[in-house]
């Protein structure tokens, strides 16, 4: 357990080293790491050599300083990398620094025969680890060995080197002590590059499980994608099939209400209005999932035309005060007299406002429904801004995020009080966004919520709706101070 801690902590002082453009390249960081650790861990060895060199030597010199001096100076390597990295460019030049190093030590002491010169065979295998498969990197080492080598076979040939102090047996010794330095410098650098390879195998192999899985999740999706899109298409389809009875069963009864308009107290009377009631409710409820399904779909069209607001505003007021009235509501309408006209899909927006204040006339009981409107300025052009205020039982602040979510009843108690699906304020939502504007709201629980709907004056040239920093609206009446939540 200690080794692996000591190995995990020695490998991140190595990537301490790396500089910041290595570490999300795979190829490039497993060279770096491989550079790194040769300079960190390779001077220790070289030094040691060196300083048995210096032991062994009677009267040493100054080719044994150059010698020390040349070694530690691959210490400094790894901060050049940290601060500037250019890998290929330092490898050349820590493959020179290390040439000149052996073939420094093998002039003074041996020549062709020193036991120094077995350090070049270490050169090709650096090379290998620091470039890669760079070919112009290979060829450049090559190059530059060769001027080397014939660098020294000139100086070798044309200055005799100065006689050194060191016995035969100290320089079989060193030969020794320098053929185990080099076994335990290449052994190391090979379980270093094994150890890379294997960890590199090893994320290969999780990559590819976690290929498998996306691609397994992919296929998943796409079959649920199906599967949704023939849903929404089967109930797409059904509009015809579904509203014709329900029609038919609204019409029949609206004429036996009618026949027995005068026998009012019959029991058959007060049945054919259930019959009747729940006729048009069923019939709504089918109305509100078709229209969300031709939405989902994308087969719902806008038809966009030029209307007054407060002409539909209005209409959609007078045609809800009676249901308002029967839950002793007063429903009133204040719009800015400047309102003027939009341009949009009239029948979906009325259809978004008729939804919420549906909504505001079904949870407020003795109590007042206020619509408010007004033309303002917004940040993708001016924009129609209308209110619906009621006084009615409010929502909780923890319900907010799942409000415009369909099939969204997230209070049992008040569903089975007042009824409801959860489509109505989703399907103002989305009717809401497929006219380029949204929907917000401000509420309190037992304090009443005021529902906002922003209509772009006219529709923008892109589908893509954003939705417009408005100021704020006054408020029909005193400010509640609600909490504001806006449908995202």
């Amino acid at each position: 357990m200690m080794g692996k801690q000591t190995l995990e902590t020695f490998d991140r002082f190595v990537d301490w080293f790396l500089h910041p453009s290595m570490v999300d390249d795979k190829s490039m960081r497993k060279q770096a790491r491989l550079f790194l650790l040769s300079h960190i861990l390779g001077p220790f060895l070289g030094n040691g050599v060196a300083l048995v060199l210096f032991l062994a030597e009677p009267e040493p010199g100054f080719e044994v300083g150059v010698m020390f001096l040349a070694i530690s100076g691959f210490w400094l390597f790894p901060l050049l990398l940290r601060c500037f990295g250019r890998l290929e460019l330092l490898a050349l030049i820590s493959i020179q620094n290390l040439t000149f190093s052996v073939l420094w030590v093998t002039y003074f002491y041996g020549g062709a025969t020193s036991p120094f010169l077995a350090w070049m065979i270490t050169i090709p295998l650096l090379a290998f680890f620091y470039v890669g498969d760079s070919r112009a990197m290979r060829l450049a080492i090559l190059v530059l060995l060769g001027v080397n080598a014939a660098g020294f076979y000139a100086v070798y040939h044309l200055f005799d080197a100065p006689a050194h102090g060191i016995s035969a047996v100290a320089m079989q010794r060193l030969g020794l002590l320098s053929t185990a330095a080099i076994a335990v410098y290449v052994t190391m650098m090979a379980l270093y590059y094994a150890k890379a390879l294997a960890s590199q195998a090893e994320l290969e192999t999780v990559m590819r499980s976690h290929k498998a899985t996306a691609s397994a999740l992919k296929q998943a999706a796409l079959q649920s994608e199906r599967a949704s899109a023939a849903k929404v298409e089967f109930v797409a389809k059904m509009s015809h099939e579904l509203r014709t009875p329900l029609n038919a069963i609204i019409g029949y009864s609206q004429m036996l209400i009618e026949e027995a308009e005068g026998e009012a107290e019959d029991e058959d009377f007060a049945d054919l209005q259930r019959i009747q009631g729940a006729g048009q409710h069923l019939l709504k409820l089918v109305n509100q999932i078709l229209e969300l399904a031709k939405i989902d779909s994308g087969r719902m069209e806008v038809f966009n035309e030029t209307f007054s607001v407060a002409e539909i505003v209005e209409a959609l007021a007078n045609g809800l005060r009676a249901s308002a009235a029967e839950r002793g509501n007063v429903l009133t309408v204040a719009l800015d007299p400047e309102i003027g006209a939009i341009t949009g899909d009239r029948m979906k927006i009325e259809n978004a406002l008729s939804q919420i204040l549906h909504n505001a006339i079904k949870y407020t009981e003795n109590g007042t429904i206020t619509v408010t409107g007004a033309r303002v300025a917004g940040l993708h052009g001016e924009t129609f801004r209308i209110a619906i205020q009621d006084t009615g039982i409010g929502i909780a602040a923890e319900h907010l995020p799942s409000l415009f979510e369909q099939f969204a009843v997230n209070d049992e108690q008040t569903a089975t009080k007042y009824g409801g699906t959860g489509l109505g304020l989703a399907l103002a939502r989305k009717l809401c966004r497929l006219m380029h504007g949204d929907i917000a709201v401000e509420t309190e629980l037992g304090h009443g919520s005021r529902f906002t709907l922003t209509f772009p004056v006219e529709p923008p040239a892109s589908i893509a709706a954003a939705a417009s920093e408005l100021p704020a609206l006054p408020a029909p009446s005193q400010d509640l101070g609600y909490p504001q939540a806006v449908a995202a």
